[in-house]
């Protein structure tokens, strides 16, 4: 039945973007507006490169957020027809009035506007699933492209990494919904293999140590965070670490990975992790089978991140060479940026650890100012529940470019099956103080005016804490009626 169900959201989201194409011509001059991450940046490649095949001109631009002065920018580009990808969902009705014709491909939660105006409108939410799970923008960009032709079916690689970028697969251990039946068309297209191996990130470039150290979810007491102590335990279960270069996880063979699974989970175990915890282990990991063994784009989750080292600094156009094919100097380019990124994320995470995360009832948070990036301050919030409170999401404040604030909020898969929605906390409160906010259960973010801080955190605290109690959605704090 669950199969049945997908096939027929499936079809009719088909059938959406078979209408959609009627829109596109050769003759018009098309502009391509993605949003900056990696779900955003694959969205953009896949329309771009189904553009080319076509012989369709088009002209990219990128946008940390679309709000009515993004909006008006792209009014004054006097394009005959623009795709929004990863983004404009929220924005139907500005987007009408602005008079932009437009096919907008999203998978964010729709305003109630979201199903009227001159547009088309490719989103999961409108036939009923779920786009926080179910298909990225990505996906749904890589259903637009399929549309337009069947050789397109190669795109998929990238639908499965802006997936995997926006954390798809993070509650089940797994893509599911309409992701599956993208999958499987990437499997027969012979770009994507799929199957059960360990969920750690760094298996193609990282030693094995290094994997180790960095692991967070779950955490590992005793090994994550401590490089000596992940080296002294790969020796006890009896793996080489290597000679004049480090092993990495594809290096070891199929005996040395089943014992260090084990020895892993026993050391859990002992630790105190529940089962349900350590089963996170192991899951659907995504094998791109064109890109190089040993490399960022070979492993879905680490081209994702080499993606947002490149848009998350201002350098979406390298990203999207990348995601179109370039492997020579955009490649390098992306690769030094990663360094870069990295860098950076550690530098962040000191600061927090210097600074400390202040408690309320319901919520944790920490104010980055202008000293991490609103760009990266999301990154940094997801890997602070290594020395955070994993019992409350965490929100995380930096200064923007135009001296408002961006807020970015992080929770974990058991607070989603508890009630979590961050996209609700931030799309609620934000639009009450005159910002605009909005994003999935367990990441979301918001721009609101510097002044609004404080008030902001007080009402997210009690939006917050509706949702945990089991009260009633859609029951709002008196400061919110």
């Amino acid at each position: 039945m669950e199969t049945e169900e997908i096939g027929k959201k499936y079809s009719e989201l088909v059938g959406i973007c078979a209408k959609a194409t009627v829109e596109i011509s050769k003759n018009d001059q098309i502009v391509v507006a993605s949003h900056v991450d990696a779900d955003g940046l694959t969205s953009s490649g896949i329309i771009c490169t189904a553009f080319e095949r076509c012989g369709i001109e088009y002209k990219p631009q990128f946008f940390r957020q679309l709000d009515r002065s993004a909006l008006e920018q792209i009014a004054n580009l006097g394009a005959g027809l623009v795709v929004f990808t990863d983004l404009g969902s929220g924005m139907v009705k500005e987007i009408c009035e602005l008079g932009i014709r437009a096919i907008i491909v999203d998978h964010h939660r729709p305003g109630p506007e979201g199903e009227t105006g001159p547009v088309a409108h490719i989103n999961p939410h409108l036939v009923g699933a779920d786009g926080a799970t179910e298909l990225s923008g990505s996906g749904a960009s890589f259903l637009l492209s399929r549309a337009l032709s069947s050789r397109n079916d190669d795109l998929s690689d990238l639908a499965v990494v802006g997936a995997v970028g926006d954390l798809q697969d993070l509650n089940a251990g797994q893509l599911v919904g309409i992701n599956r039946v993208i999958l499987e068309i990437g499997s027969k297209a012979g770009v994507l293999h799929f199957g059960k191996d360990l969920k750690l990130f760094g298996k193609q470039t990282r030693p094995v140590y290094k994997m180790l150290e960095y692991s967070q979810d779950p955490y590992v007491p005793g090994l994550s965070g401590d490089e000596d102590a992940c080296i002294a335990f790969l020796k006890e279960v009896g793996i080489r670490l290597g000679g004049e270069k480090w092993r990495r996880w594809i290096d070891l063979n199929q005996d040395e990975k089943a014992r260090m699974v084990s020895s892993l989970v026993r050391r859990g175990l002992r630790s105190g992790i529940s089962q349900t915890k350590l089963e996170r282990l192991v899951g659907e990991v995504y094998t791109l089978l064109r890109e190089v063994e040993g490399t960022e784009l070979r492993d879905a989750s680490e081209y994702s991140t080499l993606l947002n080292a490149t848009a998350r600094y201002g350098h979406s156009e390298v990203g999207l060479k990348v995601c179109m094919g370039d492997r020579e100097k955009a490649f390098g380019e992306a690769r030094d940026l990663l360094k870069q990124h990295r860098q950076n994320l550690v530098n962040g995470l000191k600061l927090v650890s210097e600074k400390g995360i202040t408690p309320l009832k319901n919520i944790q948070y920490f104010d980055a100012g202008a000293s991490i990036l609103d760009t990266i301050v999301g990154i940094v919030a997801g890997m602070c529940f290594q020395m955070a409170d994993r019992s409350m999401p965490i929100l995380a404040f930096a200064r923007t470019p135009e001296g408002d604030i961006k807020v970015s909020a992080r929770g974990t898969r058991d607070l989603v099956r508890s009630g979590l929605d961050l996209s609700e906390a931030m799309s609620e409160v934000s639009h009450a103080l005159g910002g605009v906010g909005g994003g999935h259960n367990v990441a979301a973010g918001a721009t609101i005016p510097l002044k609004a801080r404080e008030e902001f955190l007080e009402m997210v605290d009690v939006v917050v804490g509706r949702q945990l109690s089991g009260q009633t959605q859609g029951r709002k704090p008196a400061s919110l009626r």
